[in-house]
This record gives C-alpha cells, structure tokens and sequence, in this order.
C-alpha cells in the first residue's frame, strides 16, 4: 500500500464517525417534511372530494324534487278538471276506489267551496269545517292565477302536520272563483332520494321554500322535521344567494352555522321550475377521516424509521472507529511484506477477508500487491490495493474465485491452475493460483503459465481435430459420446447418431486427384455444419464418412427432417476450381437408447443403416432396423460368393437373337450374363447385378464377359458353324463403372486379339448413364471402341437422361429402345407416338433402331408401320445357351409364315 494511503485510511474512518450521525439527522428531517407535505396534501384531496360529491349530490337532489312536484302539478291539475266539469262530492271516493291516493305519501286530498267548506275530501277532517281564514284560502281567492302553490298545512288541517301542501284554485263557467282543490303529501316522501347511511354521518338533507316559508330536512339519523324549530340549518337564507353552490360551514352556532355546532359541505341547487331550493351538507369531520388516519400511519411510520436511521448511525460510528484502528495495524504489516516480494516475477498479494455483521467472509479485500501483481491486471499498485475481489474479478470467476478463498482461509492452503477472463484486461491468459492463510489473512502467489497451457492446448488439439476440415476427429467423437448420452438418459431424452457417407467421392479423388479431393472435403464438411443446429456434433469420422450426434431432439420426424435436409444440400454441386463435382450422400441413422446403448452399438448400427439405403439406391437415408443386419449380411455373403465366382469363372452366356423387323433374318445377338452356382443353380442376373454394381465387382465380372464372348465367337469359327458368309455379330454390356474406369477400348483389344476374333463380329451396348460422366473423356473411349470397327449401341433408351446433342456428338450407331415403350405400343396413342419420335430422332441421327421386348405380333405390326430396324424379344426367341444356337444359325430366318411382312 502507498505510504500516503496508509495514514489516509484512520483519518478518513474517524472522519465518517462525525458524517454517519450528520446523515442521519438530515435524513430525519427530510422523512418529517415529506410526511407532513403528503398529510396536506391528502387532506386538500379529501376536501376538494367532499366537495364535488356535495355538488353531484345536491344536483341529484334537486332533480328528484323537481320530478316529484311536477306529479303533483300533473295530479292536481287532473283533479282541478274532473272537479270543474263534474262537482261530484264522491270524485275523490270514486278516484280512490279507481286506485288513486291510495299511496301511503297522500296525507289528504280535498276540495275546499268558495265558502271555505269541505266539498270533498279523502280523509274526515274532524272539527276544522271552514278553512276561509286559511293563508293558502285567501291568496287562491285574491287571484286569478291558477298556477300550484307549494307550502305547509294550515293549523285547521288536523292530521296533515309533518307534510307539504299542494293548493290549485278552482274556478266556474265564468271564470269565478269557486274554491280551492288542496293535496297534503307526506314530507318524507321528499327526502327518500338518498338514505343517510350513504350520505355518512352527521350528514344533512334538505328542502326549503323561497317564499312560503317551507323548511324540510332529515338528517344522518333518518330523522326528518318539517318545523323551524330543532332545524339545524343555518338560520339566515342568504346562504344560497345563487342558483347553485357548494361552501364549507364552520361549525360556530349562531345565524351563520349550523345548530348543532357542526361543520359541515353545504351544496345547493334551485329547482328551475319551481320556489324551492334542495340542499346536501356532508360533515366535514367524516369527509377527512381518510386524510387523518394517513397522518397518523405516516407520523407512526416516520418516527420507526428516524428511530432506525438514529440507530444506524450509531452503528456505523462505532464501526467506523473500529476500521481506523484495524488500518493502523495492517499498515505495519504491509511494509513488511512489500520489501520481501518486490523483487520477483510472480505476483504477490495480500488478501484480507471482508466481513458481515455475523462474521461471515462475503468478499475479499487486496490490502498490498507488488508491481508484478498490479501488472497481471493491467492496474497500477495504487489502483489495486484497496480493491475488492469481487469488483477486479466480475461475474462467475469472481464467485469462485471468493469460495476458493474462503476454503483457503477454512484449510489453510489451496492452489489452482485457472484460465483468465477474455475481457481484453489482464496481461495473463492462465494462471497457477497458490494460497496460504497468514493469520486473519491470505498470502497469494499467482505464476503466469500462459506458454505452458497454450502447448498443452495445442497437443490437445492436434489428438483431437482433424487437420484437413478442422471438424473433430473420431477420437474426440468416441470420447464426448459417452457422457453425450449418459446426459441424455440422465434428462430423460434421446439422442440421434446420423452416419454420413459421401456417395462419388472416391470417383472424383480417383480421377481429378487428391488435392481436388482435399477441397472437397473441405467443402463437404463447410456444408454440412450449415445444415445443424450449433448444439448438433459433427465429427469426421474417417475417408469421406462424417458423423452426427443430434440430442435432444423432439420426435424422429425432426431427425428424418435434418437427415433429408443433409442429402439436399449434398445433392448439389460443389465448385472447385471453377468445376461442378456432383457427389450426393447417404444417411444412415441410430436412435438412442432404443437401437444401441453405448456409442460403438449405435455407431455399428447407423452404419448398418447407411449402407441399407446406399443398396436400395444412394442419396437416401435409413433408420436403423434389425432386419438390415440380416439383410447386409446376406449381401456379403453373396458378395463373398461372387468373388468365389470371379475366381472359378461361375459365368456363362446366354444369346437373344435380334432379327429385321419385316423378314426375320437374324442380324445379331446380345450376350446376356448368367451365374451358374454349383450349389444354387442358375442364378438371374437381376439377383446379382446390383450388388456387382454396388460393390465395384461389375469390372472383373464385364471383363470376364468380353472374354467370354470373344471365345464364344471363336469356337463357332473353329466349329463351322459361322462362316465368313453367314457370321452375326455378338454384342456386349459394358457397365457404366467400366466406362468412368476407363481402359474399355485396351480390354476389347486384347480379347479380339487373343481369340483372333474380327472386330465387326463384336458390338457394344451402353446405357444412357455411361455418357454422363466427362464429356471429353468418353468421346475419345468411344472413338477409340470404333476405330477397332466395333459398333456402340445406346442400351435401355428412354430410362435415362442423355439429350439429342450428346447423341449427335457421340456419334452411337444403333439405338435400342427400353421395352417400356414397346409395352405401350398397342395399348394407348401416346405410346405409338413417342417410339415415332424415338425412331424418326434416331433415323435424322444415321442411327438403327432396335426394339426390346417384343412379346406380341400387335406389336411387331406397328413397329413395321413406324420403320423400327430391327427387334428383339420373346416373340422371336428367348435367351438360350450357346449350343442351342446352332440351329437358329442354320435358318437365319426366325419368322414363322404368320409373323413375316
């Protein structure tokens, strides 16, 4: 530690044992006045509620009143007609029976004569028989309006005391006065618009007259009172000067409050129709009940917490005297240290352990390093000490690296190679860590071993990768596979092992080369990671055969799915050196655990499965089954067969005569292989000609056929049997395995040669498939075939994929249609229209045709109308064994009298 920071460090403690105390205070005060300003604050929010519901209130109010008095003008103004037109004293009887006035509310309705008697009336009045005297009586009678008048029932009306009276004059046919028609209505049926519980306590509803006197009121008992004296509305009227209001009324008695010394929201609303006046008064006690109960919370809540802060300045005071004497004792301490490893190429620290209140070691503190230390960390000395553990080493390697010091501190010694964070701040990659506890703290040694860790690293690597893709090697596969799927049964999932063989690559190294070959599976291995998710594994596994480890995965659909998606993209070219190399891929996959439980089962078992879709036909892929084990095993076994059959020349020829279309006379014959097993019999070519294919046997097996029939041919001269006036020729099948090979001309050669065999008694047929390799290559095989004089045929026409220019420049002499299109000849138009094409193309060329699989005279008459050369077939002969020849030899025509043109 700088000397300058060591006596820094007591001053700067005994300096925040005066701040924590300052703070606290401050705190405190802003605590009290932000509780006191939120306090106001919710009592003014309060207040200004009270006074909108004191508004909408007193507006609702006034409405009910309005629409109530206008029933009882409507009421009034019915009677007032029925009355005038009928003076039936039993009108308001009859209207009772009717089912008027029958509501409790209807205190009494009557009819009052011009002489102040009772003309009718729904309730007995008792004693009170002339109301002339009555206030109401004389304002009717000295007017003529007849408009309703609203006020309160006179004293001679017994029994209509606590209610409102309604009064219309009547009038005779001369617009005289005739009396006065009155309806006394309960007072309390104007003040059920709201009930008191809903208004709150100590709340007030009322309805005063502007004119008349009228007082009615109910306050938050329910109680209601119609008289002026108990009323505990404020005396003076001028209260509501305006049409509409809301004040607050103090709670002083006397004319300007109300009676009971309450305070009150007082809201008004003048009804615009009729004197009168509705008011609502909420007290104002209830209305900032909420506001105080939040003071008090608040003041409560506030006092705990200026309790706390006090509380928890007093701690860390104490705390912070303490840190000023522990700085003096580790300043010594750290003098000492320094002068002992200053000097060295390691770094060196001292680490002393950070505390919580219950003596838990949560962190770590560089309390001194040397200059090589601060160094490691791109950092000054100055800027290290003092620094915690967790702040110079972030996120995990800080977590673990404070756990290694804690188990350091608990044991007294731990050492650790690490490797170092790649945030571009420290100066050292991998690091040996070496700790001892020194008293309360840790000694620690940290050695750069960066080189050492890169060389290991990269022998690891070259055990590990392979050197030409950059892919993992088989040896890596072979390791991460067992806990790959050890994880995977763990975690209840499976995994999928996709075995991947590149179809035609030994093609494309056998003929353009190893570094072509190289970079194509350079390409390859590019190629196929973008078919992958980043969590897939793929490993070359050896030659052109990757390997896939897909876990987890949902279904085998998605699998299926990521294995077509691999053969898709392999079935597109590859550009190397500006050259299109079509190799293709097969797939071959095993599912874990349900085929293999360990990687040599499940790879043996994709294998298995690779090579079951390459013999049905490459490109493809194939999930596991038990059965193809069976199935390859049998292939093997009759790949061994056939091998055995190379060896003891098992292969005889049969002959197909082909004859003119119209005479019948024999023009050649095609050579067609059997396999003559001395255990198996006779076996068909169809059983044995794909795996031969497959397998690359077909090369021997074609060489033993070119010599074959060379001898045949020889043994016919030597026999007799063909002169060189009746001598067909003999063609062959050459493989396109042959041909891509290349040597076909060298063979042909040789066998003319060595059977001293005329090079035009020989033919050869290809298929279409042969032609599709390099175009230079195979024209110069082809005239190489015909410079011997031997004649090529296009085998199988149509099944392929040569085009009209390609026959055109390889020059082919004869063109064999595939017996798919003979089989149409006679069954549909199309049929015959596509062999016209065939033999006209073929005809426009300088090419004979020849149609394969004539079996019907139907089809031999049309193929004469369409010009077709030459056919061959069962209609003609089958295939037999060289001795059967002979005679067909002798008759040369082979058409009986129904079959010639």
């Amino acid at each position: 530690m700088h000397p300058s920071r060591a006596h820094t460090a007591p001053r700067t403690h005994r300096f925040l044992a005066l701040l924590w105390p300052a703070l606290a205070l401050l705190a405190c005060l802003a605590l009290w006045g932000a509780a006191v300003l939120r306090a106001q604050a919710e009592q003014q929010r309060a207040f200004d509620q009270a006074v909108k519901e004191a508004d909408a209130y007193a507006e609702a109010y006034e409405q009910y009143v309005t629409r109530s008095v206008a029933q009882m003008d409507q009421i009034t103004m019915q009677l007032k007609h029925s009355w005038e037109h009928a003076h039936s004293p039993a009108l308001i009887e009859d209207m009772r029976r009717d089912g008027m006035f029958t509501d409790a509310a209807f205190v009494n309705v009557g009819v009052i004569g011009r002489d102040g008697s009772i003309r009718s009336s729904s309730r007995p009045l008792g004693r009170a028989a002339d109301l002339s005297g009555a206030r109401f009586f004389v304002q009717h009678r000295d007017s003529n309006s007849t408009a309703l008048r609203i006020g309160t029932p006179p004293p001679e009306l017994e029994g209509a005391q606590g209610a409102i009276l309604f009064t219309r004059r009547l009038d005779n046919a001369d617009d005289e006065f005739d009396g006065v028609l009155l309806m006394a209505v309960d007072a309390a049926y104007f003040t059920a618009f709201v009930s008191s519980p809903t208004l709150g306590p100590g709340s007030l509803l009322a309805l005063v007259g502007i004119d008349n006197g009228l007082r009615i009121e109910q306050d938050g008992d329910g109680t209601v009172r119609t008289r002026r004296a108990g009323s505990l509305l404020p005396a003076n009227a001028d209260r509501w000067p305006v049409a509409r209001g809301v004040q607050l009324v103090d709670g002083a008695k006397g004319a300007g409050g109300f009676a009971d010394g309450r305070a009150r929201v007082l809201g008004w609303r003048r009804s615009g129709a009729y004197p009168l006046v509705a008011l609502v008064a909420l007290s104002h006690e209830a209305a900032l009940a909420g506001a105080q109960a939040y003071w008090i919370d608040s003041r409560n809540q506030t006092l705990v917490a200026s309790v706390v802060l006090l509380a928890l300045a007093a701690v860390a005071t104490i705390l912070s005297l303490r840190a000023a004497a522990r700085a003096r004792e580790q300043d010594a301490v750290q003098r000492a240290y320094r002068t002992a490893t200053e000097s060295g190429n390691d770094g060196f620290y001292m680490i002393a352990p950070v505390r919580d209140r219950k003596g838990q070691m949560v962190d770590f503190r560089i309390v001194d390093c040397n200059e090589r230390g601060a160094f490691f960390y791109s950092m000054t000395r100055e800027e290290l000490v003092g620094s915690l553990v967790s702040q110079v080493d972030r996120g995990v390697d800080a977590r673990e690296l404070v756990a290694n010091y804690r188990q350091a501190m608990t044991a007294g010694f731990h050492q650790e190679d690490r490797r170092m964070p790649d945030d571009n701040r420290l100066n050292i990659r991998w690091g040996h860590r070496r700790l001892v506890r020194v008293g309360d703290g840790l000694a620690v040694t940290l050695q750069d071993i960066s080189q050492r860790k890169e060389h290991e690293a990269q022998l690891a690597r070259l055990a590990n990768e392979d050197s030409l893709t950059g892919l993992p090697n088989r040896h890596w596969f072979l390791n991460f596979v067992p806990p790959a799927l050890a994880h995977a049964k763990a975690h209840n999932q499976e995994a999928a092992l996709l075995f991947i063989d590149l179809d035609e690559f030994k093609q494309v190294n056998d003929s353009h080369g190893h570094a072509v070959g190289d970079r194509l599976l350079k390409a390859a291995a590019t190629r196929l990671l973008t078919q992958l998710r980043p969590s897939d594994r793929v490993a070359r596994f050896g030659g052109d055969e990757f390997i896939v480890l897909l876990s987890p995965f949902d279904s085998e659909h998605q699998v299926a799915a990521v294995a077509a998606r691999i053969i898709q993209a392999f079935g597109k070219p590859f550009t190397i050196a500006d050259e299109p190399h079509m190799i293709g891929a097969s797939v071959g996959i095993s599912v874990f655990p349900r085929d293999g439980s360990d990687a040599a089962t499940l790879i043996r078992h994709s294998d298995i499965a690779m090579y079951a879709g390459k013999n049905e036909g490459k490109g493809q892929y194939r999930f596991f089954d038990p059965s193809q084990s069976s199935t390859l095993k049998s292939r093997a076994q009759l790949r061994q067969r056939l091998l055995e059959a190379i060896e003891k020349k098992q292969f005889v020829l049969h002959y197909q005569p082909r004859v003119d279309t119209r005479t019948g006379r024999l023009l050649s014959m095609e050579a067609l292989l059997r396999w003559e097993h001395p255990q198996l019999g006779m076996i068909r070519p169809d059983e044995f000609i794909p795996l031969a294919e497959a397998s690359g046997l077909i090369v021997p097996i074609g060489a033993i056929v070119i010599d074959l029939a060379c001898a045949q041919l020889a043994a016919w001269r030597g026999q007799g049997q063909q002169g060189s006036g009746c001598a067909v020729p003999v063609s062959i099948n050459v493989s396109p395995k042959q041909f891509l090979r290349g040597g076909v001309q060298r063979e042909l050669a040789d066998a003319l040669l060595r059977h001293g065999v005329a090079p035009g008694l020989l033919e050869v047929e290809i298929t279409e498939s042969a032609m599709m390799g390099d175009q230079e290559e195979i024209l110069a095989e082809l005239a190489a075939i015909r410079a011997l004089g031997i004649k090529l045929h296009v085998d199988d026409f149509g099944t392929g994929y040569s085009s009209l220019s390609q026959l055109q420049r390889m020059k082919m002499d004869v063109l064999k249609v595939d017996r798919s299109f003979t089989a149409e000849l006679g069954r549909s138009k199309e049929g015959q229209v596509f062999f016209q094409a065939i033999v006209s193309m073929a005809h426009a060329l300088g090419m004979e045709v020849v149609a394969e699989g004539v079996e019907t005279h139907e089809q031999l008459q049309i193929l004469r109308a369409l010009g077709c050369n030459e056919v061959q077939g069962y209609l003609v002969a089958r295939p037999m064994a060289a001795e059967a020849i002979g005679p067909l030899l002798a008759r040369r025509y082979l058409f009986e009298d129904a079959l010639a043109a």
